[in-house]
């Protein structure tokens, strides 16, 4: 057996050779009902009750995160847009790269250990201070959201989400298997609606064990609202793509929610409930909690027009209203996140951290049950909002990491993010000298 090739000179061959669950055309996806062909064993338990973050009467904080200091150590530099990361159970670290490169930190140590040929080409890095990137480059697409499976590593598969084509580009959600020098790629869906912009694609396991896909409206607002889309829509599924027997049956079995955006957050409060971010248009960004078979309105209620402050939720009694909507003149743009119940940083814990990416922030939402008490940050009470929670948020760490495309916690309760600062989209002074980066955030009192 080979040895394993040093990091960016590794390439994983697919397309016409990957064996392929789904079909091309994104008009006639299959209905989720034959399992993909995998050397491992897909299957898991779900129960809730055994999850490591389960806690059914956990309460929201009632401190402001701002009595903390925080910092940021670097672990890794010179990236080249990572987009989505997971942790394996003995804090190894996975992360994606736009540029189409899926890569292992372990112990300070970093390989890239599968190099999908057929990842669309439109995602370019930018040198600090170089103009232009993104916009020459072309889009949002590439190498995206990166899941464990949750038995890994007796199950060592990993779940990738990724853009490819050219004129016509599509979303491909793949399983890649680990336990050789030549990881195998088996597609589970193919053909999802792509775009240049509004792709979603973050993946997670959650607390039941199944696979969560966030995809976006792919630039086709209708197909959001169409519950027999793919597009714009929160999916769940068992490990082997099929579509739980209890999702709700609103159109394609796979469907959980419909009426998104672009989600790019799938997080998970201590009950199990789902929540997601969305990038809202002309501002008005959101935090929503995933309700079960519901439309959560998009285009319908949030049009982003000049007589639309906040949406229009409480004209439509068939719509989810979100727990926050930042408004038209507040932009957070929303992306990758996790529900902080770790003890490395005790300012955050039991909070939902969430990456900002044009507003180069972090930002902490305290979700409360009930009124939310006075802590200062940016407070969701409006009577049009969900009504079980107040939200309170506040901003971290401003223009001190740049775009911060996703936040996530390790194993060991430490809190890590990763950022984008090399798209081409950030704000001065980023990208400097070391960006891209997977950091560790640090309380230091």
């Amino acid at each position: 057996m080979s040895p394993r090739l040093p990091r960016r000179r590794f390439l994983l061959a697919v397309g016409a050779g990957a064996s392929t669950a789904g079909c091309l055309d994104a008009d006639s996806l299959p209905a989720g009902s034959e399992p993909v062909d995998s050397a491992f064993d897909l299957a898991v338990g779900h129960d809730i009750e055994s999850w490591d973050r389960y806690d059914p009467d956990w309460t929201a904080p009632e401190t402001s995160p701002l009595e903390a200091t925080f910092e940021v150590e670097t672990l890794a530099e010179g990236l080249e847009i990572p987009w989505g990361m997971t942790f394996a159970s003995d804090g190894t670290c996975f992360f994606s790269e736009r540029v189409g490169r899926i890569n292992r930190y372990e112990s300070g140590s970093l390989e890239t250990i599968a190099e999908p040929e057929a990842v669309t080409e439109q995602a370019s890095s930018v040198a600090p201070g170089e103009d232009g990137g993104w916009w020459d480059g072309g889009g949002e697409g590439g190498l995206l959201g990166v899941a464990l499976h949750p038995n890994y590593p007796d199950v060592p598969v990993l779940y990738g989400f990724y853009t490819y084509g050219s004129e016509n580009l599509r979303n491909r959600l793949s399983l890649f298997e680990l336990d050789g020098d030549d990881p195998e790629e088996t597609v589970v869906i193919d053909g999802l609606p792509g775009e240049d912009y509004h792709n979603g694609a973050r993946l997670a396991f959650g607390p039941r064990n199944y696979l969560w896909v966030t995809t976006g409206d792919a630039g086709a607002e209708a197909l959001s609202a169409d519950p027999n889309s793919l597009a714009g829509k929160v999916l769940r599924l068992n490990p082997d793509g099929t579509a739980p027997e209890d999702n709700p049956g609103v159109g394609d079995p796979r469907v959980y929610s419909y009426g998104h955006r672009n989600p790019q957050a799938m997080a998970f409060l201590p009950d199990g409930t789902p929540v997601v971010t969305e990038h809202g248009p002309a501002a008005r960004d959101e935090v929503v909690l995933v309700e079960r078979g519901q439309n959560h309105g998009w285009p319908e209620v949030r049009s982003g027009g000049e007589d639309d402050q906040y949406g229009r939720y409480g004209d439509s009694e068939d719509v989810t209203s979100p727990l926050v909507n930042t408004g038209a003149d507040e932009t957070w743009a929303p992306s990758g996140g996790v529900f902080y119940t770790g003890s490395a940083v005790p300012a955050l814990r039991n909070r939902l951290l969430v990456g900002g990416l044009r507003s180069q922030t972090l930002f902490s939402i305290s979700v409360h049950g009930g009124d939310a008490p006075e802590i200062g940050g940016s407070r969701y009470d409006e009577a049009w909002l969900h009504p079980g929670y107040e939200s309170v948020a506040h901003g971290l760490l401003a223009d001190e990491l740049g775009r911060i495309r996703h936040v996530e916690a390790g194993p060991d309760g430490g809190l890590y993010a990763i950022t984008s600062n090399r798209d081409g989209r950030a704000n001065q002074p980023f990208p400097v000298e070391g960006d891209d980066r997977l950091v560790r955030i640090v309380q230091r009192d």
